[in-house]
C-alpha cells in the first residue's frame, strides 16, 4: 500500500474514531488506540516513517500542553500529595514487574529492568487528553492528577537514564539549551506574543513548535529524550497561558485536530496481534504486574488526598502509553528485548491506557462544573479568560 493510501486510510479511521467517541461518550484517545490496533493488524500495516515522526512530535507537544496545565502555586501547596502518589505510582509497578519478569518469565536482568520501567509509567498523553475532553483540567482534582503524573514519569525517565542510556557529548548542549529555553521563553513570550500574536498565521504556535523541534533534535543527538524538558517548559509557561487562554486553546486545537490522533494510532499499530495471541498468559501476567501495585498502592493515598474521587484518581494513575512505549522501543533498538517482548510490553501499555480509563470515565468521572478550582490564579483586569 502506498504512503498516500495509508494516510487516507488513517485519516478515515481518525474521523470514524471521533464519531464513535461522541456517540459512546468515551475519550477519543481510547478509540484511536483500539482503532490503530485493529487497522494495523487487519491490513498488516507497519508504522510508516512519516507516522513515526508525526507521532513522536505529537507526544512531545502533548507533554508540553500537559505541563502548561499544571497549576504551579497549587503544586507548591500540595507537593506532599503529588510526590507521595507519584512516587508510589512509579516504584510499586517498577519493582513488581521487574521481579515477575526475572523470576516468573525467565527474562534476564536487563530485560526485566526494561519491563519494570516500561510498565511503571502513567500516561501524560492519555491523562491530559481525558481531562481536557471532560473539562476536568481546570478543576482541583484534575490538577492534582496532572502533578502526580509528572512525578511518576519523572521517576520513569530517571530510571531509564540511570540504568541504560549512555549520553553522548551532545548532552551538554542539550541540557544548556533546555535550561536557556526554560528560563528565557517565559520572559520572551509576552513580548513576542504581543508583537506577532493574534494573527491567522499563528506565529505563537510556530514559536512553540520550533522550540520543541529543537529539543527533539538535540535530545536525539544526545541519546536522550525531549519529553521531560518539554514538560518543564510547559510548566514554566503555565502562568503565561493563565493570562492568555486563547493562545493555549488554539495550540490545543491544532494538537487535538491533527497531531494527537496520529500519536494514538501509532501506539495501537505498534502492537502485534499474533505476538499477543501466542503469549496471552505472559500478557495477563504483565498486565496484573502493572495494574495491581498501581491500584493497591495509589488508592490509599488517593483516599487521603483526592477524596471523594479516589477511584477516579487511582484508575487514571494506572494508565500508561507515552513513556512506556518509549522505554520499550529503546529496549528493542538497543537489542535488549526482542520483537515479541516488545509487542507484549507495548500491548500491556496500550491495554493499561484503555481499560482503567474506560472504567474511570464510565463509573467514576467527576462533574467538572461541580469541582471548579476556586483557588486558581485570576487573570488580570481586562484579560478575557475562557469559561
Amino acid at each position: 500500500m502506498s504512503q498516500i493510501a495509508i494516510a487516507a486510510v488513517l485519516a478515515g479511521t481518525i474521523l470514524l474514531a471521533s464519531t464513535i467517541s461522541v456517540q459512546i461518550g468515551l475519550a477519543v484517545a481510547l478509540i484511536e488506540l483500539a482503532a490503530g490496533f485493529i487497522v494495523g493488524n487487519s491490513l498488516n500495516l507497519s508504522v510508516p516513517s512519516w507516522l513515526s515522526f508525526v507521532g513522536s512530535f505529537a507526544g512531545v507537544v502533548l507533554t508540553f500542553l500537559a505541563g502548561a496545565e499544571v497549576d504551579v502555586p497549587q503544586f507548591r501547596r500540595e507537593w506532599q500529595a503529588s510526590l507521595s502518589i507519584g512516587f508510589v505510582s512509579f516504584f510499586a509497578p517498577f519493582a513488581l514487574v521487574g521481579l515477575l519478569a526475572y523470576y516468573g518469565l525467565g527474562w534476564n536482568h536487563r530485560q526485566a529492568e526494561i519491563a519494570g520501567i516500561a510498565l511503571s509509567t502513567t500516561s501524560l498523553a492519555v491523562v491530559y487528553a481525558v481531562l481536557v475532553e471532560t473539562g476536568l483540567n481546570q478543576t482541583l482534582i484534575g490538577k492534582r492528577i496532572m502533578a502526580a503524573t509528572f512525578v511518576t514519569d519523572f521517576g520513569t525517565v530517571t530510571a531509564l537514564s540511570v540504568l541504560f542510556i549512555k549520553p553522548t557529548f551532545w548532552i551538554v548542549p542539550f541540557i544548556v539549551t533546555a535550561i536557556v529555553l526554560i528560563v528565557g521563553l517565559p520572559r520572551i513570550a509576552p513580548w513576542f506574543f504581543a508583537r506577532f500574536g493574534d494573527r491567522v498565521i499563528e506565529p505563537e504556535i510556530k514559536l512553540v513548535f520550533a522550540v520543541l523541534f529543537l529539543l527533539m533534535w538535540l535530545g536525539a543527538r544526545a541519546n536522550s529524550q525531549a519529553v521531560l524538558p518539554a514538560f518543564v517548559l510547559g510548566l514554566v509557561m503555565s502562568s503565561h497561558y493563565v493570562r492568555h487562554r486563547k493562545e493555549q486553546e488554539r495550540l490545543r486545537v491544532v494538537a487535538f485536530a491533527f497531531l494527537t490522533p496520529f500519536f494514538f494510532l501509532k501506539g495501537g499499530m505498534s502492537v502485534s496481534a499474533s505476538a499477543l495471541w501466542g503469549n496471552l498468559g505472559v500478557l495477563g501476567l504483565l498486565l496484573v504486574g502493572k495494574m495491581v501495585p498501581k491500584l493497591t498502592g495509589v488508592y490509599p493515598l488517593a483516599r487521603r488526598y483526592c477524596a471523594p474521587h479516589a477511584a477516579f484518581t487511582t484508575l487514571l494513575m494506572s494508565t500508561g502509553l507515552t513513556f512506556g512505549t518509549i522505554s520499550a522501543l529503546y529496549g528493542l533498538n538497543a537489542h535488549i528485548i526482542d520483537r515479541t517482548q516488545f509487542s507484549l510490553l507495548v500491548g500491556t501499555v496500550v491495554l493499561s491506557a484503555i481499560i482503567p480509563t474506560a472504567i474511570a470515565q464510565r463509573f467514576y468521572q467527576p462533574k467538572a462544573e461541580e469541582h471548579r478550582d476556586l483557588t486558581a490564579p485570576v487573570a488580570p483586569a481586562g484579560v478575557t479568560r475562557s469559561p
